[in-house]
């Protein structure tokens, strides 16, 4: 059995003619700003009041929904534009200034004060109070592993 392969995935589908259903959103959500806008001032202000928002929302959405800039959509391209206006452009280094990046991943590195205890912990004798029982295992450790190495020197000459 032989399948259709959709061949480019990366375009959206059209719903209606040339819009997608992103179009259709933006589009649904500012015409009814913009009709709203329209029904509550047209009743009570004249054609000059009410035409200068209704026509701004009104492009906006167009623009929003239609308009790249060097292959980027408008909110996107507007999004970096604000960030651009409003992180430092020039970065000046000053040895020894600022605060150091502390990975998450990583282990806190010891401070000073940290670091003269544990220079002092290791200094400090440890509990001699088992070291009988440590050498009375080491002879007879040493003791056993004698008389091994004599029965095997014994085995070696008599070969």
């Amino acid at each position: 059995m032989q399948f259709k392969i959709p061949q480019n995935v990366q375009v959206e589908d059209k719903i209606v003619g040339p819009l997608t259903l992103k179009h259709l959103i933006i589009l649904g959500i500012g015409g009814g700003m913009d009709y709203f806008l329209y029904i509550s001032l047209s009743n009570t202000y004249i054609l000059e009041v009410w035409l200068l928002p209704v026509a701004i929302i009104g492009l906006l959405t167009l623009a929003i929904a239609f308009l790249k800039i060097k292959g980027i959509s408008f909110i996107h391209y507007v999004f970096l534009a604000l960030e651009y206006y409003f992180t430092p452009r020039k970065r000046v280094w000053s040895q020894g200034a600022g605060n150091v990046f502390l990975s998450i991943t990583q282990p806190r590195p010891k401070t000073k004060d940290e670091k003269a205890k544990a220079k002092q912990e290791k200094k400090a004798p440890k509990n001699l109070n088992n070291i009988e029982n440590l050498t009375a295992i080491l002879d007879t450790h040493s003791e056993l592993m004698g008389e091994k190495h004599d029965a095997l020197q014994e085995i070696i000459q008599n070969h």
